[in-house]
């Protein structure tokens, strides 16, 4: 039985007491968030803040969209350092990583031996030989080291924490935390290392909501309240402000942004849920890659609208009284006032456009209809910078 039923869920909320979180890590910015009133899901035995007492999720989503939202995600960088890094990266994900330069950052997926993926996640070129890979939720970290048995390469856990500036004035905000300015180049997907109030941080051109962002990387080092009173301070007059997962979500179905465990599993192949372009056939064997050559390219992943309710994740699709698929993400957008999420059909035959029945929060099927994903910016020109996107709120 899963865990939501579309009318409740379950989350991790601080209580008084000891013991029974074994295993569990706050990030270096809980007691930050905790005057909020968070609630957390468990990602990588990390807890993520999904929602605040003190914080609405439709008012985190349009800061996110107007100003500048952070969230200090559950993401778990490794690290890989050693002569043979590069080597066990083009074994585990199905990118060439000898393509991607220091000081440059790659998408990172990775799949079993059956083509059925694991998870996926951003690939950090520090130096020739020393990479970070920040994972999305998933088992990973004892695949990578079975796998590298043969090699000559550490993978480790830095105990390094990420957290993500997104929205319209978040380079501003990183213009005003350098002390030196903005690094150049720092162009999308980059990399680079800044002093912000005097600690050197790593800092990437990524994000999870395809807004103008970037996100940075808390080291065991780091003083994490003084790093933390420097950035809001400098951020203040841009509106910086903290959302949960929840505000987030809202945003990343927008963009067509996929979610490890949800809208791809072990059950599908990449080319299953439209990231077949992330495949480089022509580099040397890498684990799924003689599966993945024979599979079928054709798409089964698409956006779903719906005007009258809100997508249940797990719900079925319906054409003409028949299932056809199954919600992995749904939300009501504040943007495009509707319902929207997506979907996995369980044959690619469909075409954009058709009329379909969606279950939905409310326990109910509403009638709604098959989209192209993303739902508006189809060329991903806001996160690069290209195109200045700032709706109004109604």
């Amino acid at each position: 039985m899963n865990s939501s039923d579309g009318k409740t869920r379950d989350l991790v909320s601080s209580t008084p007491g000891a013991g029974w979180d074994f295993g569990l890590s706050r990030h270096p910015y809980h007691e930050i968030e905790r005057p909020f009133g968070p609630h957390y899901t468990v990602y990588n035995r990390r807890l993520m803040a999904c929602c605040f007492d003190q914080i609405d999720t439709e008012d985190g989503y349009w800061l996110l969209r107007q100003k500048a939202a952070v969230l200090h995600t559950g993401e778990f960088p490794l690290q890989f350092k050693g002569p043979d890094a590069e080597t066990l990266l083009n074994r585990l994900f199905t990118k060439d990583f000898s393509k991607v330069r220091s000081g440059r950052c790659g998408y990172g997926l990775a799949c079993y031996e059956d083509g059925g993926m694991i998870t996926d996640g951003i690939v950090l070129r520090l130096d020739e030989d020393c990479f970070w890979y920040a994972q999305a939720d998933g088992d990973f970290y004892s695949w990578a080291r079975a796998h590298a048995l043969d090699l000559d390469v550490e993978v480790s856990d830095p105990q390094v924490y990420v957290s993500q500036v997104q929205g319209p004035n978040s380079l501003k905000i990183l213009e005003q935390a350098s002390d030196d300015g903005l690094p150049e180049p720092f162009s999308y997907f980059g990399i680079a290392r800044v002093k912000l109030g005097g600690q050197e941080v790593v800092i990437t051109r990524t994000g999870y909501t395809n807004e103008l962002g970037w996100e940075f990387y808390t080291e065991p080092h780091h003083d994490a309240e003084a790093l933390w009173k420097h950035l809001t301070a400098k951020g203040e007059s841009h509106g910086i402000g903290l959302h949960g997962l929840d505000s987030m979500h809202i945003r990343r179905i927008e963009a067509g942004i996929l979610n490890a465990g949800s809208d791809f599993s072990h059950l599908t192949t990449p080319f299953d849920v439209g990231l077949g372009r992330f495949i480089d056939l022509n580099k040397p064997d890498f684990i799924g890659k003689q599966v993945l050559q024979n599979a079928s390219r054709k798409v089964r992943l698409t956006g779903i609208k719906c005007l009258s309710g809100e997508p249940h994740i797990g719900a079925e699709i319906q054409i003409e009284g028949i299932k056809a698929g199954k919600v992995t993400a749904g939300a009501y957008s504040p943007f495009l006032k509707n319902g929207i999420g997506i979907a996995l059909m369980n044959q690619p035959d469909f075409t954009h456009g058709n009329s379909v029945s969606i279950g939905c929060t409310d326990g109910e099927n509403h009638g709604g209809v098959l989209v192209e994903m993303p739902f508006y910016d189809k060329r991903a020109e806001i996160p690069r910078g290209k195109r200045v996107d700032i709706p109004q709120r109604s």
